[in-house]
Formats: structure tokens, sequence, C-alpha cells
């Protein structure tokens, strides 16, 4: 699976912005999907996860009733919808895909359960 990250840019503190990830190879609908991000002088981090059918979600403590993941698997793209957003959400957001069933018996919050990664799109949020 190829990933392209799109939708980032620069909000005020309380706005949002709806990032994508477009998908091109076979079996999207069989990868597990994830967001993570890192800011300026830390480590990557998870954000938020969503099943192949998207039957289940994952988020950190941090984004949780902000960010909103979702995914169409008949256009093979994952969407993460980020609202009342902070300036501590400034980040190199990145998704990132990974066998569905490395998810079903593993949790989806370690980037090495990961196989394939987008380039990342830049969020700031200034307040």
């Amino acid at each position: 699976v190829q990933l392209q990250a799109s939708g980032g840019g620069s909000v005020q503190a309380g706005g949002s912005l709806r990032l994508s990830c477009a998908a091109s190879g076979r079996s999207f609908s069989g990868a597990g999907m994830g967001w993570f991000r890192q800011a300026p002088g830390k480590e990557r981090e998870f954000v938020s996860f969503i099943r192949g059918d998207g039957s289940r979600t994952y988020y950190d403590d941090s984004v949780k009733r902000r960010f909103t993941i979702s995914r169409n698997n008949a256009e093979n793209t994952v969407y993460l919808q980020m609202d009342s957003l902070k300036p501590e959400d400034t980040a190199v957001y990145y998704c990132a895909a990974g066998p569905s069933s490395t998810f079903d018996a593993t949790s989806p919050y370690s980037d090495r359960r990961y196989t394939s990664w987008g380039q990342g799109t830049l969020v700031t949020v200034s307040s």
C-alpha cells in the first residue's frame, strides 16, 4: 500500500482541519489505518486508528472527543477530522497502514506494527 497524506495547514486555536490519506495498491479494506504525529524535538506518537472494516476506532487520550477518524474503502481513503485544535496539536501528521490481521492480536499504538507510511503533512495551530 502506498500512502499520500494531505490537508495540513495553519489554523488558530479552536479551529478545525481535515486530513486525508489516499492509498493505492491492493487490499486497502484489509489494512488497519493509523495516524501518528511528530512535534518538533519530540518522538513520533500515536493519534488514532481504524480497523479495515471501520468497525472499531482508537484514540490517544489527548485527542479524544476532538478528533474523529473515518474511512471510505470505496475511495481508498482514510480521514482525520480535527476539531477544537490546540497549539499542542502542532506537528507533522503521518498516516500509516498495516495488515488488519496484525491488529487482531496486538494494539495499534506502536508504530512498529505498521508496514507503510505516508510522507506527512504539517499542521500548525497558533494561539
